[in-house]
């Protein structure tokens, strides 16, 4: 479910996974994690990171692992995997990026997005509760006021809205994405590792208080995330109670 081809010095990683939207699973996770260590240990000086298909990435597989906490575990690991590699990481939204989609464009260093991808953190619609690094990460990236939009409201970021605010770097398709990555792959290795570190550094994986992890898990553990899922199931509506 994970596609990898290299030409010169740029990787390019797809999720490979259409015909569900490109969702990620337990096995998925995994492989993307392996695929992008490999790419840095054969020296690949850029890695482009998209999607198969019409849509970047859905998320969290709805079936099942979006609500098992591990994971959550998981995920919130591979994505501090791909954060450490010391070279940039673009990420080209071909097309939506969704929940733990949207997780994977922001782990990234730059983005590329096509005009009619949207992104979006629908969390508070089906009980769960995205971590702590995400909520800063994201204010990092596109201002709090929008950043209090896309989760306390769920509004979607569109294109053009990401570019305006910063978070999408160029609007265009895998190719700009592919020759601006080789462009960037000329530049002196050394000095980008030590800007990405910088930019890593924004205060988004500093120690959560104990209160505001707690208030996370309360989610994952609540009646409402039971809810959520039956909904889902059901086709319907959720009917959500804050138990």
């Amino acid at each position: 479910m994970i596609g990898s081809t290299s030409n010169g010095s740029v990787t390019t990683i797809e999720l490979q996974r259409s015909d569900k939207r490109n969702a990620l699973d337990h096995a998925m996770v995994d492989d993307l994690v392996s695929a992008v260590d490999s790419a840095v240990e054969a020296g690949a000086r850029a890695i482009v990171l998209t999607g198969e298909g019409r849509v970047f990435c859905a998320g969290a597989d709805l079936s099942g692992p979006v609500y098992d906490p591990e994971f959550l575990t998981k995920l919130v690991s591979a994505l501090q995997r791909i954060e450490a590699v010391p070279v940039p990481v673009i990420a080209a939204l071909n097309g939506s990026a969704l929940g733990a989609g949207l997780q994977l464009a922001m782990v990234a260093d730059l983005r590329v997005m096509a005009p009619d991808a949207l992104c979006g953190i629908p969390a508070a619609k089906i009980g769960v509760a995205v971590d702590e690094w995400t909520i800063r990460r994201l204010i990092s990236l596109v201002g709090s006021g929008t950043a209090r939009g896309m989760l306390i409201g769920c509004d979607p970021l569109t294109a053009e809205h990401a570019l305006s605010v910063g978070f999408a770097n160029r609007i265009g398709d895998l190719a700009m994405a592919q020759e601006w990555a080789a462009t960037i792959a000329e530049l002196a290795p050394l000095t980008l590792a030590h800007y990405k570190l910088v930019f890593a550094g924004d205060g988004a994986r500093d120690e959560v208080p104990t209160d505001r992890a707690a208030a996370m898990m309360r989610a994952w553990e609540s009646e409402d995330l039971a809810e959520g899922r039956s909904a889902r199931t059901e086709k319907r509506s959720p009917r959500f109670t804050g138990r």
